[in-house]
């Protein structure tokens, strides 16, 4: 059973996501809060799994409220659903740690495969911002050192697995990369488990930025895979 909370300042999206998600079998809504600081409390009192966290919420907005949960509670899953595809809305919360980003225009069972994704140790953003994303993590990778990512043993890692890597940095989802090498979504994700584990990173959004931070690091002689 998965334990979600919802997080929204609106009550109508808060029964309504809890409604639907309530009726899913391996689902279970344990609370709702309609700002950041209820959702700390009821983190601490129902320890869930996933959080579903709108942006823009009085008295603690999703961005500070994920940095918070992710530095005390870094098991919590994090997904940021909002209306708001803003660049520094979107590279603070996957910089501070949230498994996914996604915009509230997306079906309900899109949310549903985000919400077991995450709590798999997946990563979901909205293909919307996909592109976005990477181009951003682009652009900060060059200026801001403060995020850089540091990966273990990245000479353990094959060909294939190399090539992966620079697919998922490019904002590429397995789908994609499956048809691009000729290998199932079964064996990329397998793939991506162990290029996780050899590199010792937490998830796809972290490998994505190593990947492009890497890459910059190459071309301009900065910091490198190594």
């Amino acid at each position: 059973m998965i334990k979600v909370l919802i997080a929204d300042d609106q009550q109508l999206i808060r029964q309504s996501l809890e409604i639907v998600l309530g009726t899913k079998e391996d689902i279970e809504v344990i609370g709702t809060a309609k700002d950041g600081r209820e959702v700390i409390e009821l983190i601490r009192k129902q320890k869930p799994d996933v959080v579903l966290m709108d942006i823009r919420m009085p008295e603690m907005d999703g961005v500070q409220c994920t940095q918070i949960i992710k530095d005390n509670y870094p098991q919590v899953k994090i997904i940021i659903l909002t209306t708001f595809d803003d660049d520094e809305f979107v590279y603070r919360a996957l910089k501070y740690g949230a498994s996914g980003y996604l915009l509230k225009g997306i079906s309900m069972e899109e949310l549903e495969t985000a919400i077991r994704t995450v709590h798999k140790g997946g990563a979901m953003i909205n293909p919307d911002i996909a592109t976005k994303v990477v181009h951003l993590f682009s652009e900060m990778a060059q200026i801001n050192y403060d995020m850089e990512i540091t990966a273990e043993n990245v000479d353990e890692l094959n060909d294939t697995e190399q090539q992966v890597c620079h697919l998922v940095g490019c904002g590429m989802s397995n789908k994609e990369i499956s048809g691009k090498l000729n290998l199932s979504e079964g064996t990329i994700r397998n793939y991506l488990s162990s290029i996780l584990s050899k590199l010792n990173l937490r998830d796809r959004t972290q490998l994505a930025i190593w990947e492009v931070q890497s890459r910059i690091g190459k071309n301009s002689g900065g910091f490198s895979h190594e």
